[in-house]
């Protein structure tokens, strides 16, 4: 029987409205299993709002990812207690952190990359294959195979090899600058 009728949700003035419309030629008005008046509306309420939420949830573990982080425990419980109103808002809230926290994660990964001027790029690939954790156990560390003296000379600390890259191309700049490529006299010269 509910293949042949048509049934919906609406929300009107702030308030689930059911609409049932009969198939052409029925003479007697249809049974839609739609609550009594005794239930309310909290059963449309929930019809209504699961895709709300599911498609929060979906947002926010999307966050969290690009974020590096986890959904905390008990979110959709959480937020199953919110009206329609706060979930559409959030949804809004939502896209735009993604949005932003896509564009942060992009600017990192640029950020991340080798800044090292082509002469150094070549110094370093030839050093170590360009590997900024390199450790090979000959005294020498890092993308640039520094030893731990000339680290401490140019103001690095520990071990050249744990060192980000971006740390090990300044601190190879600045002694590049000071003293040339003759730092490096297989690679360098």
């Amino acid at each position: 029987m509910r293949s042949q009728m048509l049934c919906g949700l609406t929300l009107v003035g702030g308030t689930l409205a059911t609409v049932a419309a009969a198939p052409a030629g029925a003479a007697t008005p249809l049974n839609t299993d739609l609550p009594g008046a005794g239930d309310g509306l909290a059963p449309l309420v929930h019809v209504a709002k699961m895709p709300l939420i599911r498609r929060d949830v979906r947002l926010a573990r999307a966050v969290a990812h690009v974020k590096g982080t986890k959904l905390k425990h008990g979110y959709a419980r959480t937020i199953r207690g919110w009206s329609l109103t706060k979930l559409t808002r959030h949804h809004r809230h939502l896209r735009h952190e993604l949005r932003a926290a896509r564009h942060a994660a992009a600017h990192r990964r640029v950020a991340a990359r080798s800044t090292a001027s082509p002469a150094l790029q070549a110094i370093a690939a030839c050093e170590s294959g360009g590997n900024p954790s390199a450790d090979t156990g000959n005294g020498f560390y890092g993308k640039y195979q520094f030893t731990l003296e000339t680290w401490q000379a140019v103001g690095g600390t520990g071990n050249p090899a744990h060192a980000s890259e971006a740390e090990q191309d300044r601190r190879a700049a600045a002694l590049y600058a000071q003293a040339g490529a003759g730092q490096w006299p297989v690679c360098g010269g």
